[in-house]
């Protein structure tokens, strides 16, 4: 851990300059306390850091960070060991890239049959729930199972005792976008109609304004 100053911790394993400026940047909005603190992944940003713990006093920042509502990261320990994967590892990455649709545009053509019992279980909770996530991207359903464009990767690594594990960071691909957009445009527009309503109070000058 590293105490850049009272206002930013650091976790971060590697911080370049940008993004430790940028973090710096970040620490000084007054809404921050008691102060912001980057975790190991942390890395450059298009608003504030990522891998960033923003803590704010009686504010709310709908996207500090991005707008990629669902993204994970999760780890799935196989019963292969090193010497079980192919010698051409080529191979195994084309293999993958064959079935799995990458980067942004891509996706599946076609349900596959483990692929349906998943999608029936989304459809009921999304039904439940009154909410039609085809109202924000007609194809949600034949993005399931793709991958992301940017920093999400599908990788194939070990451990200590050669045990092969499947590593995943995921995107939410275009919904969680198109949700978080619609999402922030409302509270942008909350936001001005909260300060247009506001009225402004002037005090004499024989009295002391009340402390707000």
């Amino acid at each position: 851990m590293e105490v850049i100053n009272s206002r930013l911790i650091s976790w971060a394993s590697i911080l370049d300059d940008k993004t430790r400026e940028q973090a710096l940047t970040t620490a000084t909005l007054p809404i921050i306390y008691p102060h912001l603190a980057l975790m190991p992944d942390a890395h450059l940003g298009l608003g504030a850091t990522v891998g960033s713990v923003i803590p704010t006093l009686r504010a709310v920042i709908p996207a500090a960070v991005g707008v990629d509502i669902g993204c994970g990261m999760i780890a799935v320990r196989t019963q292969y060991a090193v010497k079980d994967l192919p010698a051409d590892r080529k191979r195994l990455r084309q293999g993958i890239e064959h079935a799995v649709p990458l980067s942004a545009g891509h996706y599946n053509r076609r349900f596959t049959a483990t692929a349906v019992p998943r999608l029936a279980e989304l459809r009921r909770m999304a039904a439940s729930a009154r909410f039609d996530p085809g109202q924000y991207v007609a194809n949600w359903e034949l993005q399931l199972g793709s991958l992301g464009s940017g920093n999400h990767f599908i990788e194939v690594c070990a451990d200590e005792a050669d045990t092969v594990w499947l590593f995943l960071h995921s995107g939410s691909r275009g919904v969680g976008n198109k949700l978080a957009q619609r999402h922030i445009a409302e509270a942008r527009s909350e936001a001005r109609s909260r300060t247009s309503s506001c009225r402004t109070r002037t005090w004499p000058t024989s009295r002391k304004a009340p402390r707000i």
